[in-house]
């Protein structure tokens, strides 16, 4: 259950318009409705802020469609990661108000506007190495935009050609939080931490040729950075540097 949503059915509560046990009633699936495959968090979102998340690879579409249509009826807003094309169709046919992204393989259901984040309101930048790092990029991109955040993206900015990096400076300078996503050897992450104050999240990718070893070098790389200020999440993991850039955001604005 969503935050506001306890919030106003305690109100009604104290108004008299619901009663103490229909509030009961809509309180007992808390802290969890369990599915036998799964058992779905509706209280996550009352102790983080955020709704329980669902990485949809390895399950069937029927149980995908399934735990969103559940989430659904708890949250005003559900995200789905890692969706295949196939799982994708499945889902949208039992839930039509669902929006798919094939390149970020995300999928979201929501009653808020998304795009609500001002044009002054502090950001998250987000860069990649080349075009070939984009689904990952687009992954934290889109899953900061589903959490309120505003995005700017420079993409294909790697150390190749340095200087499409440093075109971009006056915006990286700017930025609360930095996501930096490159595979191959992963050098663009410590470039940017050298060039900026604020926090540098890393995300290696896969993308490289064989002693890229799918996106260990690139991991290592950045794990081993000499520039200060970098933390960095798993290989591939768009969606982990999201919400650590959120998280860092929200408590700025709180």
């Amino acid at each position: 259950m969503d935050r506001s949503k306890l919030e106003q059915l305690l109100a009604n509560v104290q108004s008299g318009e619901t009663t103490v046990n229909q509030a009961l009633k809509r309180l007992q699936s808390l802290p969890y409705e369990n599915l036998e495959y799964a058992r779905l968090d509706l209280h996550r979102d009352l102790r983080q802020g955020l709704p329980e998340v669902i990485f949809c690879e390895n399950k069937t579409p029927d149980q995908v469609a399934t735990i969103l249509e559940r989430l659904w009826a708890h949250h005003d807003r559900v995200l789905g990661t890692r969706v295949s094309p196939e799982i994708a169709a499945y889902v949208l046919e039992k839930l039509p108000d669902a929006i798919y992204n094939s390149e970020s393989k995300l999928l979201k259901l929501s009653r808020v506007d998304l795009s609500n984040a001002k044009e002054e309101s502090p950001y998250v930048m987000v860069v990649s190495g080349g075009t070939s790092d984009q689904p990952v990029a687009e992954e934290a991109a889109q899953t900061l935009e589903f959490l309120g955040n505003r995005v700017i993206r420079a993409y294909d900015v790697g150390v190749a050609g340095v200087h499409r990096l440093l075109d971009q400076h006056a915006l990286l300078s700017d930025a609360e939080v930095i996501i930096s996503v490159a595979g191959m050897e992963g050098a663009l992450t410590s470039v940017v931490a050298g060039l900026v104050s604020c926090p540098v999240v890393g995300v290696p990718t896969s993308i490289g040729y064989g002693a890229n070893f799918q996106g260990v070098s690139a991991l290592l790389s950045m794990l081993n950075s000499c520039a200060p200020g970098i933390a960095v999440v798993n290989i591939d993991n768009g969606f982990g540097a999201a919400v650590y850039a959120h998280l860092i955001l929200r408590r700025i604005q709180k």
